[in-house]
């Protein structure tokens, strides 16, 4: 897993490495300039005129550093500094290496002149800013903003915070350069208009700091979910990977179930059962024969009070709808089964049109909320950190897993910690979608997997299998048994 760090433990990671490896800030200032013009010229050559506008704390000095590197490989650069207060010490060693190379225009109104510029590097606030911007550097920033050139941000776009939310004029990056590792406002939706593609540098921040040091945010990647894929051994049989109950379906809303099914199936569950309205029956058998089926008494939709509980996991929601008699059958299903459940879709629904139900939710339970669902649940929010809060204090209090769904799913956790996933694309915001992840995560709870490791893992299988589907199918035309069919190769990329 990855930390994401907050501003504070970012300057603390940087003076840790600094005092580790005996070296002063401005060194370590000097890597991270050389990184990223590494990454910059893997990417444009020197037909391209670059400007680059700083700012006068250490983000500036780095838009400096970066400048007098680029210059020296014979890129035509300008530089602009925006005067408005104090300048730091780095900020000041590296004017005085710019000095007789490259003439710094200095910006004292928002009236700045860019001409001819292919490029445009930010370098004005970087991870520190606890403010809005307002005054020249606002007026600046609005100015390079409508600016017909590549936009590139150093570390993090100039009035974006990384711990809080956002206000006044930000930066709108094409791509973001950012040092050492990915920052949360990264991945939230809000931000994704200031920062463009994001590209991590490492810049050598101690590895020991980044061990040691406590997070509340993580960005799950491959070599993570590895780590916590459980083997197959050679004198296994399905018993040794459960027996999952799917309750899914009703009348106009059998493909839903089927989509789990067979996602489940795909995702390594021994035995699954699905329970089905009576004349879904024949449908659900012929287009899933591997899973059995048990037949609710209504024809049309569920409404059994009682299911059999020798089931090691259970799922309930896709396709469901919310019939009154469905709604009865459900409340009764809480109350009775007191096991790890994937709650989705329906499901969720009726948990929000009577919210005294969640008292009934046992623990270890995963939810799937998509942004609607969750809204319904929880209320409103004011911007992305209070959304996260909202997600955290919801994880807390029912003492289960709630995925939010959507680019870069967070994952909540019952310990305050948010997981956020590193796989998936555009085309799987496609109907069916959610079927298919609650298919997988009742297929790994079933097989024993922890309610935690079954959110990660199940989360970052639905997105890379989404991911393979695309590269062969494309974002447009990609559908939710896509995601399914290429869930094999995804396994096959973790073991």
């Amino acid at each position: 897993m990855i930390k994401l760090f907050t501003s504070e433990q970012i300057k603390a990671w940087d003076a840790f490495t600094i005092q580790e490896n005996g070296i002063t800030s401005f060194e370590l200032m000097q890597r991270a300039c050389r990184a990223f013009v590494a990454w910059f010229m893997e990417r444009y050559d020197t037909s391209n005129k670059v400007c680059v506008v700083c700012g006068t704390g250490n983000n500036g000095g780095d838009g400096l550093g970066i400048a007098l590197l680029l210059h020296e490989w014979n890129y035509r650069v300008e530089v602009f500094v925006v005067r408005g207060g104090s300048t730091s010490p780095d900020f000041d060693a590296s004017l005085k290496l710019l000095k007789g190379k490259i003439v710094e225009k200095e910006i004292t109104s928002s009236a700045i002149e860019i001409n001819d510029c292919a490029v445009l590097i930010d370098a004005l606030f970087g991870t520190g800013l606890t403010r809005q911007i307002s005054g020249t550097y606002a007026g600046v920033i609005k100015k390079v903003n409508e600016l017909n050139a590549i936009r590139i941000a150093v570390d993090v776009p100039s009035g974006l915070r990384i711990d809080g939310p956002s206000e006044g004029e930000i930066f709108k990056a094409d791509h973001t350069v950012t040092f050492q590792a990915p920052k949360l406002v990264f991945l939230l939706p809000q931000s994704k208009i200031y920062t463009g593609r994001c590209h991590v540098v490492d810049i050598g921040l101690s590895k020991t700091f980044e061990k040691e040091t406590l997070a509340n945010h993580f960005l799950v990647n491959r070599k993570s979910v590895k780590r916590l894929i459980k083997p197959r051994h050679q004198f296994s049989h399905k018993g040794n990977f459960g027996h999952a109950l799917l309750i899914a379906g009703s009348k106009g809303k059998m493909g839903a179930a089927i989509l789990a099914a067979r996602a489940a199936l795909r995702a390594g569950v021994g035995l699954l059962t699905v329970h089905v309205p009576a004349h879904g029956n024949e449908i659900l058998q012929s287009a899933v024969p591997e899973a059995m089926t048990t037949q609710d008494q209504s024809s049309e939709f569920f409404s059994d009070r009682e299911v059999e509980t020798f089931y090691s996991a259970v799922g309930i929601g896709p396709g469901l709808g919310q019939a009154a008699e469905t709604f009865s059958g459900f409340e009764q299903i809480l109350k009775q089964l007191g096991k790890p459940m994937v709650l989705d879709a329906d499901a969720l629904n009726m948990l929000a049109a009577k919210p005294v139900l969640l008292n009934e939710i046992p623990a270890g339970c995963i939810l799937t909320p998509h942004p609607g669902e969750f809204k319904r649940l929880v209320g409103d929010w004011q911007d992305d950190f209070d959304k996260l809060e909202k997600l955290t204090t919801l994880a807390r209090r029912l003492k289960a897993v709630v995925i939010l769904k959507g680019a870069n799913s967070a994952i909540a956790l019952p310990d305050n910690t948010i997981y956020f996933n590193s796989t998936g694309n555009p085309g799987m915001a496609t109907g069916g979608s959610g079927d298919v992840l609650t298919g997988i995560l009742l297929a790994l709870l079933a097989q024993g997997y922890s309610t935690n490791d079954a959110a990660i893992v199940g989360t970052f299988v639905h997105g890379l299998a989404g991911d393979l589907a695309s590269c062969e199918m494309g974002e447009t035309s990609l559908i939710a048994s896509d995601i399914v069919n290429y869930l094999p190769a995804a396994f096959k990329r973790l073991v």
